[in-house]
């Protein structure tokens, strides 16, 4: 009886709003927390505003260079005594760099706030770059690039990216290449350190059992030191044109040809944004989407088929990858064409449509159940948005989609004059032509 009148009372608990405060502090750094009393963790995070989209051409490849080099030492403390520190503590640390943010981060018990949040600023704030830790970690990047040059998933990746990006930074690599890296030297890390590492270009944000008040005033210790700066922002270019391109490569030694196919899509913050991530679901979200039950399910043409989205600050794209054998490669194709027709054609079912919905409900939700994806989303809304979206407005958003939104957005994106594809694999004299792609 004890039990079922605890499930009964969680049951009927009401959802608690969440606690979200923002705190510009006076050199314009942005500091954010959320209050999760319930937890005994904290999760931390340096975003930086800018990632290798912000590059220029000779230097691609310097933001993930530089989120390598401040783990090899600060004015104060060594990469070995950073290890041991972290380790010490129980501690995550961690940074990624993207195409349009590095983020610094780290996850620690409650009780180790204070250490961790003084490692995290210290390698932040405070790096050396000197000239042997920079010529050893070019040796590890140079590695880590010909680890991503045997990958298929990666390499096809890259072929559609660099080609439908075409002359554009957003088409480079996050890593840079192996001549680009091989040039950097210790003044550009600084000048471009310099540049990037500014308080405006920093959000500064936190997530887990803490107060507001007193975080931000531990933050402000460390990182009001750093002047303001410049007022202005990074320079930002035009937007990007893609360009639609049939893109070939014959490797050999595959045993499968890897496929993307994709189309441009609107930016993050667009107002259609609810209305393609439910699109793209149906298309190839999941198990029940219709490229995984059409072209695997039904077909048996590839162990693996999907559709994402890659939406950026000013554009986007909507990609489909597959591995199929090469003998099934146009077929594939055909049937991808096929359901691509069928959305622009025929409008959803409500019963389909809803099932997206609650599928796309569920995947935001269970998002934000550990303090690690809170602190990513309130960065993330902060840079993209300027606001922060609460559960019961999204919902609202993905409900009021319709059918006739979705058939919209689909004759909207999948255009055939704007599509593109890349094939890798052994191609043997397979030949695409824009009428193939026909939907």
């Amino acid at each position: 009886m004890a039990a079922t009148t605890l499930i009964e009372d969680i049951r009927l608990t009401p959802r608690v709003p969440r606690s979200i405060r923002k705190t510009i502090l006076s050199n314009g750094l942005t500091v954010l927390t959320e209050s999760m009393p319930n937890l005994r963790s904290i999760s931390m995070g340096a975003w930086i505003g800018s990632g290798s989209r912000d590059e220029a051409p000779e230097i691609n490849g310097l933001s993930h260079f530089v989120e390598h080099m401040v783990f090899k030492g600060t004015t104060s403390r060594s990469a070995r005594q950073i290890a041991r520190e972290v380790d010490t503590i129980g501690g995550n640390l961690d940074a990624f760099t993207g195409k349009e943010t590095v983020c610094f981060n780290i996850k620690v018990l409650d009780e180790h706030a204070a250490p961790a949040l003084d490692v995290l600023s210290d390698l932040v704030l405070h790096p050396t770059f000197t000239p042997e830790d920079l010529d050893r970690e070019k040796g590890v990047i140079l590695e880590e690039i010909k680890i991503d040059e045997d990958n298929p998933d990666y390499l096809v990746n890259e072929l559609f990216t660099q080609n439908f990006w075409k002359d554009d930074a957003l088409g480079r690599p996050i890593l840079g290449t192996k001549k680009t890296v091989s040039s950097f030297d210790q003044t550009t890390l600084f000048n471009f350190y310099r540049d990037r590492f500014t308080p405006k270009n920093i959000v500064f944000s936190a997530a887990g059992n803490l107060e507001h008040e007193s975080f931000v005033a531990e933050v402000e210790r460390r990182f009001g030191e750093l002047e303001a700066g410049p007022s202005h922002t990074l320079a930002r270019r035009d937007v990007p044109v893609s360009t639609p391109h049939i893109t070939l490569k014959r490797k050999k030694a595959l045993e499968q040809v890897q496929l993307c196919l994709g189309v441009p899509a609107p930016a993050v913050s667009h107002a259609d944004r609810y209305g393609i991530y439910l699109l793209n679901s149906i298309l190839g979200g999941g198990m029940s989407s219709r490229l995984f039950q059409t072209i695997r399910e039904d077909q048996g043409l590839a162990y693996s088929i999907f559709s994402e989205m890659s939406p950026f600050r000013d554009t986007g794209s909507l990609c489909i990858y597959a591995g199929v054998a090469v003998d099934k490669t146009r077929q594939a194709i055909e049937l991808t064409m096929h359901e691509l027709r069928r959305l622009k054609q025929e409008t959803v079912s409500i019963g389909e449509l809803g099932r997206a919905k609650d599928q796309l409900k569920s995947n935001m939700v269970i998002g934000l159940e550990s303090g690690s994806s809170r602190m990513a989303n309130l960065a993330r809304q902060q840079m993209y948005f300027g606001r922060f979206f609460g559960v019961e407005e999204i919902t609202s958003e993905i409900e009021s989609i319709s059918p006739d939104d979705i058939q919209r957005l689909a004759n909207e994106l999948f255009r055939p004059e704007a599509m593109a594809i890349a094939l890798l694999g052994n191609l043997s004299e397979m030949k695409i032509e824009r009428e193939d792609l026909f939907c």
